[in-house]
């Protein structure tokens, strides 16, 4: 019984666990704060009643204002370090070290020259006293810059990005002085310091050149190293505490105290009162406010989806009966809205960066401008609840959505999507640039790097092709990509067409083009019309010479069988031409255009011939009757007239405006008499605009002329 009742009714119950499981998702996304009842923008008169204060609460500083307290702790850059005691002294006991070492080297080489060659004059030094005047000149050097300190500079290049900072000398752990880093030596500065003043010291001394050489010998560089060791856990620390410590807030509102009054400008003060109360309402809710708050949530999501629903159904029967469609399209709203909510409540960037119009740009490819619209509406009023300033955001996603619908023709050239994504770039832009004006009321305040996340996010609808191709092969729909693969002639099946039935690939070429032009006159889809035309008679490849246009010898098959044994030739090549397409693939879309294009009618030539010379047989119709279904679209429908007339139209004996018309009205007012576009939502007016083009077309082609009076 219950198995029964399921069959009878999947797709209803199908679609409701589709909806309630979407609806259950979307539930648990949305925020469980209270949501501001007021809208207010910051330059622009107070459009509500008096607001005054529901309760006290702090007055928060607007985050620009913070941003410049922390700015000011940044550029004002504190560097600690710890003094290396030890390395200084060591520096100056091992300079007098080498020079005495350096001293016995120098007298015992003396020595040993003027042993050994007698021709050596010995030129003395100065006596090791007044020599030491030099060796305490460097050692005081040395001392100062040691005790001024020195510092590698490379080591913290990282943190002060060319920016004035200071160093902070620290003793197991504690202050001990501040300076400014022009006070303190670099480790070439300091090298600089000690040559320099041994330079000056030695300038007037006759013997200059023979100290220089002494003191170079030993060098100054081995004695100079930094003994102040950069703590960067230190100046993390402090700069993070320092940032923690700010202040929030700058005062604070009493309960009951007029806030802002009724058409009253929205300063800068005002405005910062405002966010503090919204700040604090968001936040401020106790468990019986929370169940009310998932209760409104509850109610704003069903209506919400309720009138997509109803949408639907009244106006797009086809995609609510069609559980795949239904299946995209909720997938997609739990795609954007799931993704938006998590980069909301994670902060994981920018929400502008997120590329919205996606949405409603794959949704145009599959479906149409009307029901990517509404679908874009539904999200961005959903969004609008958990992203801060909902109405901006709803607003500038509307701009970008809409250009992305009607940015984009048709997909059919790669630049196509190139031009949409530019568009959907130019409009947030815009929109963001007039809505920053009204707010701020001068340009200078525009927050600039807003824009870059625009064009980040028109960079990001370029994936739209992969997930295009991957929507097509999971849910079995087709694209004008896949459409524009499918109607080029190099396709197997059209150019086994073409060689093997010659004059049936010259009837689709015809019957494409018929039936591509009608469907661009009432609105239909003319590229999927055009294809399925193309491939709508690929069963007569297997049978080409018993359909009368590829008969050219005179020869006719069917004179050699029984009536009733050629319509079922006949009829069989829609049977033939399913099995083709299915066996290469093509797409189920092109394969109902195979299925239909006939409908349900009859093979009347031979039909009749038949009850000629079988009377008592006239029951027997089905017999030679194709097997439908019959057309369930405007595409299709336009197939079974666009194949109809350019068949007949090729028997006629005269091509005059009067038999053309005659023919035309006579094949399509049977057709319509016979019931077959009764399934497809065709209108009548459709119908009538459909026949005055296709006389139109069919007297261009036969080049028949108007009969004028006598």
């Amino acid at each position: 019984m219950l198995r029964k009742f399921y069959i009878k009714n999947r797709t209803k119950i199908l679609r409701f666990f589709i909806i309630s499981l979407s609806f259950i998702i979307i539930f648990l996304a949305f925020p469980n704060e209270r949501k501001f009842r007021y809208e207010f923008q910051r330059g622009t008169p107070w459009q509500h009643d008096d607001l005054f204060a529901p309760f006290g609460f702090s007055i928060y500083k607007l985050q620009d204002e913070l941003q410049l307290e922390i700015d000011s702790i940044n550029n004002n850059v504190l560097l600690y370090f710890n003094q290396d005691l030890i390395a200084s002294e060591n520096n100056v006991t091992k300079f007098s070290e080498d020079f005495e070492s350096e001293w016995a080297n120098l007298l015992k080489e003396d020595s040993i020259k003027r042993k050994n060659d007698p021709s050596y004059k010995y030129k003395p030094y100065p006596n090791k006293n007044s020599y030491k005047v030099y060796f305490q000149n460097i050692t005081t050097s040395l001392e100062f810059i040691y005790q001024t300190g020195t510092y590698d500079p490379s080591e913290v290049i990282s943190y002060t990005e060319e920016k004035e900072y200071k160093l902070v000398f620290l003793k197991d752990d504690n202050l001990v002085k501040t300076y400014s880093r022009d006070n303190i030596f670099t480790l070439k500065t300091a090298y600089e310091y000690v040559y320099n003043n041994f330079m000056n010291s030695v300038e007037n001394s006759k013997d200059k050149d023979q100290i220089v050489a002494f003191f170079k010998k030993i060098g100054f560089e081995r004695y100079i190293s930094k003994n102040l060791n950069f703590n960067k856990e230190k100046t993390i620390e402090i700069k993070k505490l320092a940032i923690d410590n700010l202040s929030r807030t700058r005062g604070f509102m009493q309960a009951g105290e007029l806030i802002v009054g009724k058409g009253e400008i929205i300063t800068t003060d005002k405005y910062r009162i405002l966010q503090s109360l919204k700040t604090n309402y968001e936040q401020a809710s106790d468990k019986n406010s929370l169940l009310l708050i998932r209760l409104g949530s509850g109610v704003v999501i069903f209506l919400v989806l309720l009138i997509l629903l109803l949408y639907l159904k009244n106006n797009h029967k086809d995609i609510y009966d069609n559980l795949n469609a239904i299946l995209l399209i909720f997938i997609m709203i739990l795609i954007f809205v799931g993704l938006s909510a998590l980069i909301v409540r994670f902060s994981l960037f920018n929400i502008y960066i997120f590329p919205l119009a996606l949405l409603p740009f794959i949704l145009k490819i599959f479906f149409d401008e009307r029901v990517a619209l509404f679908v874009l509406i539904i999200v961005i009023s959903i969004i609008g609840f958990i992203v801060p300033n909902g109405f901006e955001f709803v607003v500038i996603q509307f701009v970008a959505g809409f250009s992305a619908i009607f940015g984009l023709s048709k997909l059919n050239r790669r630049g196509q999507l190139y031009i949409s994504a530019a568009s959907v770039f130019i409009a947030m832009s815009l929109m963001y640039f007039g809505i920053a004006i009204i707010q701020e009321g001068i340009i200078s305040e525009i927050n600039w790097i807003d824009f870059l996340y625009f064009g980040l996010s028109g960079l990001l609808l370029l994936s739209a092709y992969p997930l295009i191709y991957a929507f097509e092969r999971i849910f079995g729909f087709i694209s004008d990509i896949t459409l524009l693969e499918l109607s080029t002639t190099n396709h197997p099946l059209l150019q086994k067409l073409s060689s093997t039935a010659p004059g049936t690939f010259q009837h689709s070429l015809q019957v494409s083009n018929l039936a591509e032009a009608a469907a661009n006159k009432i609105g239909a889809n003319s590229m999927l019309v055009r294809v399925g035309a193309l491939y709508h008679d690929i069963g007569k490849t297997t049978a080409p010479a018993f359909f009368i246009e590829n008969q050219v010898t005179g020869y006719n098959p069917h004179d050699q069988i029984a009536f009733d044994q050629s319509a079922q030739v006949i009829i069989s090549h829609v049977t033939q031409g399913i099995a083709l397409a299915s066996k290469h693939n093509l797409p189920q879309q092109i394969i109902d255009f195979i299925r239909t294009h006939h409908g349900t009618t009859t093979v009347q030539y031979f039909y009749k011939n038949y009850i000629k010379k079988f009377p008592d047989k006239i029951d027997e119709i089905e017999t030679f009757t194709y097997p439908g279904p019959k057309p369930f679209s405007k595409e299709t429908a336009i197939l079974m007239m666009a194949d109809s007339i350019e068949a007949a139209s090729r028997s006629l004996k005269e091509y005059s405006v009067t038999t053309i018309s005659d023919l035309i009205e006579n094949i399509i007012d049977y057709q319509m008499k016979a019931k077959q576009f009764e399934d497809a939502n065709i209108t009548f007016k459709d119908i009538t605009e459909i026949k005055e083009l296709f006389k139109e077309l069919i007297l261009n082609v036969y080049h028949a002329r108007i009969e004028y009076p006598k």
